[in-house]
């Protein structure tokens, strides 16, 4: 009697879509280089403005990645370093409806899971610190671009990230982009080499999730196709 196959079967399209989430714990098991390569090779047939492709990537791991982590977390927790400052500005400058509800929602859920209270600043600044650890995952991406490019290309590098993060459900791995390191970008650019022509647009940890932490028990809600469309013709 033949043995059943152990080889696992890749997710359809689909499947990956449905299936990507941020995941904020991680083993430690490893990711190897040769299947970062497949990923980013899959991601980069993203659409661009005229196949520009404006997107380049720092992919860490090991010590390199132990170093860059420990020092962002020391500035995290020094109130006097001045090493922070964002790269440009992801979220409103004044919050209006439905995002704030969406945006008050995800947080107080993940905190519940993960029991800390409301008004609880030390636990939350800690939770935060775990950005700069890459919740744990072997791996970190790191997306730049030529700061001359514009809003277009900013674009086509989100569409590359979506393909990165589908493209890692196809190995069964899972990915949390991170905005939290826009804020040390100085830091990511001197451990990384980025020279001050790019601009930082994003992290993202890569790696197997935690199947036993409690916030990667955290499930997001999703708007219906009919409150965000309008169909014209059909």
């Amino acid at each position: 009697m033949a043995s059943e196959d152990p080889t696992p079967r890749p997710l359809s399209a689909l499947d990956a879509v449905r299936s990507r989430r941020s995941v904020r714990a991680f083993t430690a098991e490893p990711v190897p280089r040769a299947v970062v390569v497949e990923i980013l090779a899959a991601a980069s047939r993203a659409p661009s403005g005229s196949n520009i492709q404006p997107w380049k990537v720092h992919a860490v791991a090991g010590a390199a990645r132990e170093a860059l982590s420990a020092e962002l977390r020391a500035a995290h927790f020094d109130p006097t370093d001045d090493q922070a400052g964002a790269e440009y500005t992801y979220y409103p400058t004044q919050w209006f409806e439905p995002y704030l509800a969406r945006r008050r929602k995800i947080g107080w859920d993940l905190y519940g899971l993960l029991g800390i209270a409301k008004g609880d600043r030390e636990a939350m600044a800690h939770q935060h610190a775990r950005n700069y650890d890459f919740f744990g995952a072997p791996v970190g991406l790191f997306f730049t671009m030529d700061r001359r490019m514009e809003q277009g290309s900013w674009l086509d590098v989100g569409m590359f990230m979506e393909n990165v993060m589908v493209a890692a459900r196809g190995f069964g791995l899972d990915t949390c982009p991170q905005a939290a390191f826009i804020s040390y970008h100085r830091i990511v650019r001197r451990h990384l080499g980025i020279p001050d022509s790019d601009i930082l647009l994003s992290g993202m940890a890569l790696g197997h999730a935690d199947p036993d932490a409690p916030e990667n028990r955290l499930e997001t809600e999703r708007a219906p196709v009919a409150d965000f469309t309008r169909f014209h013709g059909f």
